[in-house]
């Protein structure tokens, strides 16, 4: 039978499962805490009921207790949930583990307390502790084989580097650590005076990003109590870093005509899909899981229902849109509607004079020359290389598109409402967060139109 103590509002069950190898007693053990409203009674009875089924959940081995070390609990949460988390959240929590494991992976479950949450919390934004610091060549690798009679292949067999990563390095894209130690070493130059490091991989994580750490150390602690492993969860005492709200970057009316007339020199695939994100404020995914099925050129609308996703594991992939108000149909501009017919047009062609070649089984609106879907960030790239050649605009990311669309329907005096089921946001208040700046030019230029209004109101008046 299992050993009850009473603990303070709680009890404590104890159950005995035998000796290990070193003849040491192994002992499980879990917390139960009474309801609010029960009566001593309920509570004498159900004491008694926990204790039993603890006890036959023991003998059977289906026990995991308090003395479980985080890493271990963590690993049969992942496995659990792997079924009921979508692709990319799972892969998300897969990259976030490693560091978490490395700070309080060791410690046990019930050992767990703020403080080494806290420690791990100002460790993630100390300078430096980033994974992920890229490199940029210093010097015209071109230059650098033709002046010393080298040819690509030559380098990749010095360097040990593939074929497609030596031509990366050659269009000025950045590469990991580890690939540029391999070519300074090859070319026998210290890294510092070959590669200089950029972005972000050597400043500190943003409070944003220390948050999505201490979400996963959450939710995989709240699992613990919910199956009676721990009393309660430390991450609900424990202060993180707040949060910068960072400022929606977008272009302004001017700004997004000139896109408009540079967009017309891009070839007609993604000229058609940067009209239609601008047009429409469609997330990236949204576009181009798009399927003709879903646009109703009569109606003039456009259903959005899935996405298209890429993980390294698995590849293109086909998902559900963000959330169940991402799920929307919307109407589109007339000139949205001639992109998308005459892209029908120009596919229907392609598909045509590949024949069997043709490799699409699927009804995409937007896919390779062979017919299969677009890599997510193949586009964005793109995008980004058409930027850099119209200096003339200001730089923005592919994302920034949909930023643009909901600030000039703001401006244009489109009810916030409207905007927020056009974007697929779960409710207007996230719309108003992330769009605050349209929203406070909007309200001035009311404010101006009605001190306007009444100042002819007023003249008028006094003319009379």
């Amino acid at each position: 039978m299992a050993t009850i103590e009473k603990r303070n509002n709680s009890y404590r069950f104890i159950v005995s499962c035998g000796y290990d190898m070193t003849g040491k007693q192994i002992r499980k053990t879990m917390t139960w805490k009474p309801e609010p409203n029960m009566t001593a009674k309920q509570i004498e009875k159900e004491v008694q009921r926990q204790a039993t089924l603890f006890e036959e959940r023991c003998l059977k081995g289906q026990v995991l207790d308090e003395n479980i070390r985080f890493a271990e609990f963590a690993e049969i949460w992942m496995k659990d949930r792997k079924n009921d988390l979508r692709p990319r959240t799972y892969a998300r929590y897969e990259s976030l583990l490693p560091r978490i494991n490395a700070a309080i992976g060791h410690i046990k479950l019930c050992k767990i307390q703020p403080p080494h949450l806290r420690a791990f919390y100002a460790n993630l934004a100390e300078s430096g502790v980033r994974l992920d610091t890229k490199y940029t060549c210093n010097i015209s690798m071109d230059d650098y084989l033709r002046e010393n009679e080298l040819t690509t292949a030559a380098l990749c067999r010095r360097s040990g580097l593939s074929n497609t990563t030596m031509i990366s390095i050659r269009k000025g894209n950045n590469v990991n650590q580890q690939n540029a130690e391999k070519l300074a070493a090859a070319l026998e130059m210290p890294l510092s005076e070959l590669f200089t490091p950029v972005g972000e991989g050597h400043k500190t994580l943003s409070g944003k990003t220390i948050q999505h750490y201490h979400r996963l150390i959450s939710v995989i602690l709240h699992t613990a109590v919910e199956w009676g492993v721990l009393f309660s969860n430390p991450c609900d005492r424990t202060k993180t870093p707040k949060a910068e709200e960072k400022e929606a970057k977008y272009i302004d009316e001017v700004q997004a005509d000139a896109l408009i007339s540079a967009i017309e020199t891009a070839d007609e695939l993604h000229r058609t899909i940067v009209r239609l994100l601008l047009f429409t404020g469609m997330r990236r995914g949204e576009a181009l899981g798009l399927k003709w099925s879903d646009i109703d050129f009569k109606k003039g609308t456009l259903k959005i229902c899935r996405t298209i996703q890429f993980l390294p594991k698995r590849g293109i992939f086909e998902d559900k849109p963000k959330n169940k108000s991402s799920e929307r149909v919307i109407r589109l501009p007339q000139t949205t509607l001639d992109d998308l017919r005459a892209h029908q047009v120009a596919q229907t062609e392609q598909r045509l004079s590949l024949g069997s070649y043709w490799k699409g089984t699927e009804d995409y609106v937007f896919t390779n020359p062979e017919g299969k879907p677009l890599k997510p960030d193949s586009v964005s790239s793109w995008f980004s290389k058409f930027m850099k050649q119209h200096p003339e605009i200001p730089f923005i990311t592919l994302h920034s598109l949909r930023h643009t669309n909901a600030t000039l329907q703001l401006a244009a005096g489109v009810p916030i409402t409207t905007v927020s089921k056009r974007l697929g946001h779960s409710n207007t208040a996230t719309t108003g967060r992330v769009y605050a700046h349209a929203i406070q030019s909007a309200d001035d230029l009311a404010a101006e139109k009605l001190d306007d209004l009444f100042i002819q109101q007023r003249k008028k008046s006094a003319a009379s």
